[in-house]
């Protein structure tokens, strides 16, 4: 099991970001560039879309996707209602493969409510 909190994921992302995109190229760049505007409201609030990101993320089963998007949902104002409300919906798509990853974004969640990334 992880042993990594919310704030060290926030850190550490941050700074291989900052390295990567010395290497990347333009291509790479645009595709990050495009994921970023992807999550900004539109017809969908950023709280709807950073949700649906959730829920792809537990059905991926990509522990940093999850981390970034409840980070997102946390600062979009997520009340824990929906949050359990869409990792459900994510855990009926994902199956029981995705148990492990819920709680941790469970831990996550509970890491962030206690300020977490102060």
């Amino acid at each position: 099991m992880s042993n990594r909190k919310i704030g060290n994921f926030v850190q550490e992302r941050e700074k291989l970001i900052e390295n990567m995109s010395k290497y990347c190229g333009q291509h790479a760049k645009r595709f990050f560039h495009l994921d970023s505007q992807v999550y900004k409201a539109g017809a969908l609030p950023a709280k709807t879309k950073e949700l649906l990101g959730l829920v792809a993320s537990l059905v991926l089963r990509c522990e940093d996707c999850i981390d970034y998007h409840l980070v997102n949902c946390h600062k979009n104002e997520v009340s824990d209602e929906e949050l359990a409300e869409a990792l459900t919906v994510g855990l009926i798509a994902g199956g029981s493969i995705t148990i492990p990853h819920l709680r941790r974004a469970y831990a996550s969640w509970d890491e962030l409510k206690k300020g977490g990334l102060k």
